[in-house]
């Protein structure tokens, strides 16, 4: 488990205003592996530590745990800082609509997904639409290892997405052609640099808000137009036949993306709670804040207590003051 308050934030937090807490005010934060959610965990716990003076961990999870473990409302994980809908809508079919044991914010973001080249590679090859990647040419180009495959990053271990994405290539007809590949976000990011200075051809799972956006030129690929009909999908959590089960055939819809936690929350830190139902960012905070973390590889923490100082009328709406 891993803290969130630092000694070197120590003159920061003390600059900034509280609002009363007893001490029984803490939360343990759920912290996801891709960067947007470490950037609002950590905005949560500066929000909890620095304003409202009550306690808060950082704990690393995926989201099968960290929903289950706010299920359970024990307190070991109280919220997930980046729900994406329809992405995770499994969990908050069965927590939030099902046991109503998880609470929703009635804040989102919006978000967008979808599969990216470098605008390079794709001036070279051509590439404009997904199926573009079933070409023998563009994949020939993505095959790193000579397998006869082109490698595609489709998210990482435990991402509900990724399971989207490796539905997709198989319904997009490009399993010939592509090798779907599941690996840390960090991974992608320097395979993405790497392709791009050696000229190399990758695809990769892309979504905005994201800092890839401001680290390098890339591009996002058409798909066919979202059609509820033809996006059928059963996570792993559903189902033991879920790849068998699901049909993705088009883009996934824009995305509803928000905070949710426990709704024990509310009977054992109401304070926390209340700031939890008052909050809400844009999507451009987001992709700053991931920016930030991931394109120039600064502390989550120290960006969060930063743009705490520097947002001080947001975030006092957050608490009612």
């Amino acid at each position: 488990m891993k803290h969130f308050y630092k000694p070197a934030l120590a003159a920061v937090a003390l600059s900034l205003a509280t609002v009363p807490a007893s001490a029984a005010e803490k939360v343990n934060i759920g912290v996801p592996s891709w960067t947007g959610a470490q950037a609002i965990a950590n905005l949560l716990a500066a929000v909890v530590e620095t304003k409202i003076g009550g306690q808060a961990e950082l704990v690393p999870g995926n989201n099968a745990t960290i929903f289950q473990a706010m299920d359970q409302g024990k307190g070991d994980i109280d919220v997930h800082p980046d729900v994406w809908l329809p992405n995770q809508e499994s969990f908050t079919k069965k927590y939030v609509d099902g046991a109503g044991t998880v609470q929703l914010s009635g804040n989102p973001y919006e978000g967008n997904q979808g599969f990216c080249v470098s605008k390079d590679f794709a001036g070279e090859m051509n590439i404009t639409d997904i199926a573009d990647l079933g070409r023998p040419d563009v994949a020939e180009k993505m095959d790193s290892d000579g397998n006869g495959k082109g490698e595609m990053w489709i998210g990482a271990p435990g991402w509900a997405s990724a399971n989207v994405n490796e539905v997709k290539v198989r319904d997009y007809g490009l399993m010939d052609f592509i090798e779907p590949v599941r690996a840390d976000e960090s991974v992608k990011t320097a395979r993405v640099k790497d392709s791009i200075t050696k000229g190399e051809g990758y695809a990769f799972y892309c979504y905005k808000p994201h800092a890839i956006w401001f680290m390098f030129d890339v591009e996002m690929l058409s798909e066919p137009t979202y059609d509820p009909a033809k996006y059928v999908m059963v996570q792993p959590s559903d189902s033991d036949k879920w790849f068998e089960e699901s049909k993705v055939e088009t883009k996934d819809a824009l995305k509803q993306v928000q905070i949710a936690w426990s709704k024990s929350l509310a009977d054992r830190s109401p304070a926390i709670a209340e700031f939890f139902n008052n909050f809400a960012l844009t999507a451009e905070d987001v992709s700053g804040f991931a920016f930030e973390i991931s394109g120039n590889g600064r502390d989550p923490a120290e960006v969060a207590a930063e743009w705490i100082e520097n947002n001080s009328d947001r975030v006092d709406g957050w608490l009612g003051l």
